[in-house]
């Protein structure tokens, strides 16, 4: 069914009072279900395990993963099922919404995971009780919902701005609910099943799930003699190394250096692969070019030169040379470089965001009608001009008490979170895009000019403006589709309250089973944070940023400086390229300086995976056939499959190597 909408006459020439009558009349489902118990449980534990693959995969890439489209699918078929068996009635269309709902705001409380704690803890080396970094982020999370619901009545209810994504998932609702089913059947059998050979994969991959298997149930450490569990190297070319010593085969190296300490590795990484299909192969090429040229090109000539070298660690003992060691010592500052200045070009290069924002700024709010249609349904305003001040003080306080930020530099944050919010929910509105990086690092720059000396001070002013206009931005856009199909706005609001303690006690937890394990002694250390496995690349470029503040640049190698210039200047090159282009120009400055930081391995996994799609999307490019269902249609849950299905089969691995 078509939705109904305003036309562009109306929007301009109607008063907000005609506005609301007329989707009061039109597009309101009155009493239909909405907020219920089912659809609140459901987001709740949809929301939960989903933000724990978000939380996996934005460790190993950065990289933010969407799960609203996917708990919608999820959700539609889990009930649809259950009310094919007669166990349940079918979940409604505004059911589906709130769980989504709830499910979108709980993953993206994995944000401050991702960056500004962890960039704290890397840069003070305290570790953050669990407790508080729970308090911390739902305070911030819920000043961020108080500061949005003022915005809604402005923002969608007068404005009617297009919210991209919270429209695309409003049509995908409405297809679901009025079109035909098969089609949702359908996806959610191929992210099922893709997640299913997936996590079998990732078993076999697993040393403690093979332990598990092998020692704990089939006991074949008893009757078949084995010592250690087998399983099936991720990294396939551990064979090759194998043989190599073996057979005194050829070792890869460039200008002497080995491929191992250089980080060029060949894994095959199922969930990398998936979130390749969701970046595209324009952002997967830009970030596979950013490791070539820092792994393959200029790594090897600065080891070669000593500018990267073996150091002595605080024990006494020589590091030896590692991709980690590699990106602190030299290559960070040209990859911090290029990210800061791709993301604040590509914001500069939007002046509507920041002409609306400040038309918004000046614009004066309209009177509340007498007779106010909505009165009964939309969240009071009353709710938000009491929060906020309270919240506000709150979020200023538990700042300065956990994490010794000055009162001073914690209020004076406040105005400039406010206005950096209302940008970001202008960005979000017209573009789906929060440059919650770049809005960061305006913050950054500014409390740091103020105290350079302590890093912490700037960094946790920073993430309170990220995850404020980040969860602001992110409740309208999920306030949207309930808007198009009639939802009642204050169930949201409640909601996404509800998504945000879902977020938080799934996360949190899980970040300390997978980042902070304890050591026989019961010790934790921020030293366990980066691995491998895991490069946490924002939380590394939020670091870089603080320790470039608090050292100067003076303090960097003279090529490291070069390097930042040439950085520099090359992604205001690339951007210009791209907003010359419209778009069409195939790099990115933020996902080349993304490369850099990242295990090579990785970027060439989700390479791999944009490369197949692309390619198999070309092939399939005819609407209505079985090809383009699959490849085209069918991209996002497959990749949300292989997202989902290594990811939660990873956590268990981590679980049991710490309970067995």
């Amino acid at each position: 069914m078509a939705l109904q909408h305003l036309s562009d006459e109306q929007i301009k020439t109607w008063t907000r009072s005609q506005k609301d009558e007329w989707w009061f009349t039109n597009i309101y489902r009155g009493d239909m279900a909405q907020l219920t118990l089912r659809s609140a449980l459901t987001g709740f534990i949809l929301g939960g395990i989903l933000a724990a693959t978000a939380l996996y995969i934005g460790a190993k890439t950065g990289v933010g993963i969407g799960v609203g489209l996917t708990s919608v699918i999820l959700a539609f078929a889990m009930f649809k099922l259950l009310a094919q068996a007669g166990l349940a009635s079918d979940f409604t269309v505004l059911e589906n919404n709130c769980t989504q709902s709830i499910a979108t705001a709980a993953g993206y409380m994995v944000s401050p995971l991702m960056a500004s704690l962890t960039a704290f803890m890397l840069v003070s080396g305290k570790i953050i009780p669990w407790w508080q970094m729970m308090v911390w982020m739902v305070v911030v999370a819920i000043l961020g919902v108080l500061i949005a619901f003022p915005m809604k009545r402005r923002f969608i209810n007068e404005d009617q701005l297009p919210f991209p994504e919270g429209r695309a998932c409003g049509v995908v609702l409405d297809s679901l609910y009025t079109g035909n089913a098969d089609v949702g059947m359908y996806k959610a059998r191929l992210l099922a099943m893709t997640a299913v050979f997936t996590g079998l994969y990732q078993m076999i991959v697993s040393d403690g799930w093979m332990k598990l298997i092998q020692f704990k149930i089939l006991r074949m450490d008893q009757w078949a003699g084995m010592k250690e569990p087998w399983n099936l190297h991720e990294r396939f070319d551990d064979y090759y190394y194998a043989a190599m010593v073996k057979y005194d085969l050829w070792s890869p190296k460039i200008a002497g250096v080995d491929f191992r300490t250089l980080g060029l590795r060949f894994t095959v990484d199922a969930a990398m692969f998936g979130v390749g299909g969701l970046m595209g192969i324009r952002v997967a090429s830009s970030v596979l070019l950013g490791a070539f040229i820092n792994f393959v090109i200029l790594a090897p000539i600065m080891i070669n030169q000593g500018e990267i070298a073996p150091r002595i660690g605080i024990d006494g003992h020589i590091v030896a040379l590692t991709r980690a060691e590699i990106v602190n010592q030299w290559s960070l500052w040209w990859g911090v470089s290029m990210m800061v200045v791709g993301s604040l070009v590509g914001l500069l290069a939007k002046p509507e965001i920041f002409t609306n924002a400040f038309k918004s700024l000046k614009k004066k709010a309209a009177p509340e009608p007498s007779n106010d249609v909505l009165k009964e349904i939309e969240l009071p305003l009353w709710v938000s001009y009491v929060g906020v001040p309270i919240f506000s003080v709150i979020g200023a306080a538990v700042t300065h008490e956990f994490f010794g930020v000055s009162w001073l530099l914690s209020f004076i944050s406040l105005p400039l979170i406010f206005v950096l919010t209302i940008i970001g929910i202008n960005s979000m509105a017209l573009t789906s895009w929060v440059p919650s990086g770049a809005l960061a690092k305006i913050t950054q720059f500014s409390i740091g000019a103020i105290d350079h000396v302590n890093p912490a001070n700037n960094i946790l002013p920073a993430g309170m403006t990220a995850e404020v206009a980040m969860n602001a931005s992110n409740l309208l856009s999920d306030i949207k589709p309930g808007y198009m199909l009639g939802a009642k706005p204050r169930q949201q609001a409640i909601g996404h309250v509800i998504g945000i303690f879902s977020g938080a006690l799934a996360c949190v937890p899980l970040y300390y089973l997978l980042f902070l394990p304890a050591d026989a002694n019961g010790v934790r250390s921020t030293a366990t944070i980066l691995t491998e496995q895991f490069a946490f690349p924002s939380a590394v470029q939020w670091k870089g940023v603080a320790d470039l503040i608090a050292k100067g640049v003076h303090s960097l190698h003279t090529s490291a400086v070069i390097s930042m210039v040439v950085a520099a200047v090359s992604a205001v090159v690339i951007e210009g390229a791209r907003i010359v282009t419209k778009g069409r120009f195939p790099l990115s400055a933020v996902s080349i300086g993304l490369g850099v930081v990242l295990p090579p391995e990785s970027c060439l996994a989700m390479w791999i995976g944009a490369m197949v799609f692309w390619y198999m999307g070309r092939r399939n490019a005819t609407p209505g056939t079985k090809g383009y269902d699959f490849w085209v249609d069918g991209c996002e849950p497959i990749c949300a499959g292989l997202v989902s299905g290594a990811a939660l089969v990873g956590i268990g691995n981590a679980i049991i190597n710490v309970l067995i």
